[in-house]
């Protein structure tokens, strides 16, 4: 009977942990993380009314089956050796204004492109010190590339470089900015309270592949390519040796529910379910109250987060953080 009644009693503790843990995006949960640990704070990112599967939609990093063809790069002892305590590439290159932006993926599952253009658009400049730009176009590699997955279902960051590499991609700046031959059609939508954005609801279809610039410029002619495209593998000092060394990079992880919640400091996974895989654009790293990060570009536009930005926990491969780094080396005409 006494085992009866500890079992019973182990089962309602058990029930009780699942049935306790509230909404991901309710101030409820918001607290559970802020009591649970101190090295990030939660807040508000999302409006309250934002549904979960929403939130899933725009975890749009499909699983990479690809990543394993790449060559692979490893550094030598000689460049990680020296590599400094904390490294933000917006002081090494100056000259490379992108490094400070947060683009806006908007109600599509297209992060597998985002991650790939900022860090591509990046690197344009980074590899010519500072004295070449171009912004890649977000919409022309997700709507012209079906091989890279379901458009603002998903895809596949090997994919996206290996058809930088091969196929090209256009200019193209952010929603409603005329900027370049292909700017994003997707509007924002809203990851702020209060917010003036229309509301996120991650069921937006993909734009339909146009191979004409909205400007004056030829498509063919417009286009820019990759020379190499290659994983970082090696664990975390060679990913530190590769941003430093060439700029920003994209990676891919698993996106738990707190992260939504995400406002400063260093994330660590507290509490809350996987909700999918996200793509991200990994640019330095640092250490903040004895915590080791990677400083990494989101785009879920600059109202969320840290501005857009945020911190996550270096060197233990967190969330699979540094297990599928993909870069590539851009080819100049």
């Amino acid at each position: 009977m006494a085992h009866m009644t500890l079992l019973f009693a182990l089962l309602c503790v058990f029930a009780f942990s699942f049935a306790a843990l509230p909404d991901p995006l309710s101030d409820e949960f918001i607290n559970i993380i802020n009591t649970r640990q101190k090295s990030w704070t939660a807040g508000r990112n999302f409006p309250s009314q934002t549904t979960l599967q929403t939130m899933k939609k725009l975890m749009g990093a499909m699983q990479d089956k690809f990543i394993s063809r790449l060559t692979t790069v490893e550094h030598s002892e000689e460049d990680i050796k020296d590599l400094p305590e904390n490294f933000d590439p917006r002081d090494k290159w100056p000259n490379c204004p992108t490094l400070n932006e947060v683009r806006d993926q908007g109600s599509c599952g297209s992060c597998w492109a985002f991650g790939a253009v900022e860090a591509m658009t990046d690197r344009y400049c980074t590899y010519s010190n500072g004295t070449k730009h171009f912004h890649f176009s977000a919409e022309d590699l997700l709507s012209c590339c079906p091989v890279c997955g379901l458009g603002c279902n998903g895809g596949m960051p090997t994919l996206a470089w290996e058809y930088w590499k091969h196929f090209g991609i256009v200019s193209g700046g952010n929603y409603n900015s005329s900027q370049g031959c292909l700017p994003y059609q997707i509007p924002p939508c809203e990851h702020h309270v209060p917010g003036d954005r229309l509301p996120c609801n991650g069921d937006t279809s993909t734009p339909k592949c146009v191979r004409k610039c909205q400007d004056s410029s030829s498509y063919k002619e417009d286009k820019r390519y990759g020379k190499h495209v290659y994983s970082v593998r090696g664990g975390e000092e060679h990913i530190r040796a590769e941003l430093y060394k060439n700029g920003p990079v994209e990676a891919a992880f698993t996106v738990y529910s707190d992260l939504l919640t995400y406002k400063s400091g260093v994330y660590k996974h507290t509490v809350g379910d996987a909700l999918g895989g996200h793509a991200i654009k990994i640019m330095g790293w640092g250490v903040e109250n004895g915590n080791k990060y990677w400083l990494i570009a989101n785009s879920w536009n600059s109202d969320w987060g840290d501005n857009g930005f945020f911190k996550i926990l270096r060197g233990e491969d967190h969330c699979g953080i540094e297990s599928s780094i993909v870069a590539g080396e851009p080819l100049y005409a």
